[in-house]
């Protein structure tokens, strides 16, 4: 693996993004092996995996984190909404996204897709960043728990050290 960065990012008032945990990016992480990505999340107990793209429309989930590795091609993502920031990722590289994190691909090539997974399979709900959804997902989203395993490293991966 490359490196792991971590970004921070601020409530924008309307997508809440995480007051308390970082965005971990792990870049080539499976840059010699991408299609490793799902056996190795669903190992590590990030299940109700899934293979696409990522929306077109900054959304965010309250009630679960989510893991994305990207299996082929390349893509600029946004993440923390409007006033985020923009990260290029490319195959083999994974973003672990802590529940309220907004995410919008901007483009992509037209080989991108990426693997999805939460932790202990939960089922992801949809929020778009509507103002009849914010005191809801806030309560909901600090009620979200950590995992128990890194998705990439499981029991002693980084997302702990960086997640404490």
């Amino acid at each position: 693996m490359d490196s792991i960065q971590k970004l921070n990012f601020q409530d924008d008032g309307n997508i809440p993004n995480n007051p308390n945990l970082p965005v971990l990016l792990y870049k080539g992480a499976f840059s010699e092996n991408p299609s490793a990505i799902e056996k190795t999340f669903n190992k590590h107990d990030w299940t109700n995996s899934w293979q696409g793209g990522v929306f077109d429309y900054h959304h965010y989930h309250s009630n679960t984190h989510e893991v994305l590795g990207v299996r082929s091609g390349s893509a600029a993502i946004r993440l923390g909404g409007e006033q985020g920031k923009t990260v290029t990722v490319e195959a083999g590289d994974v973003a672990v996204l802590p529940a309220g994190t907004g995410h919008k691909k901007l483009e992509a090539s037209d080989d991108f897709q990426v693997v999805g997974a939460y932790p202990s399979g939960i089922n992801p709900n949809k929020k778009l960043g509507k103002p009849e959804e914010r005191p809801y997902a806030l309560e909901e989203i600090a009620s979200v728990p950590l995992p128990m395993q890194d998705p990439i490293y499981g029991e002693d991966g980084p997302l702990f050290e960086a997640w404490k």
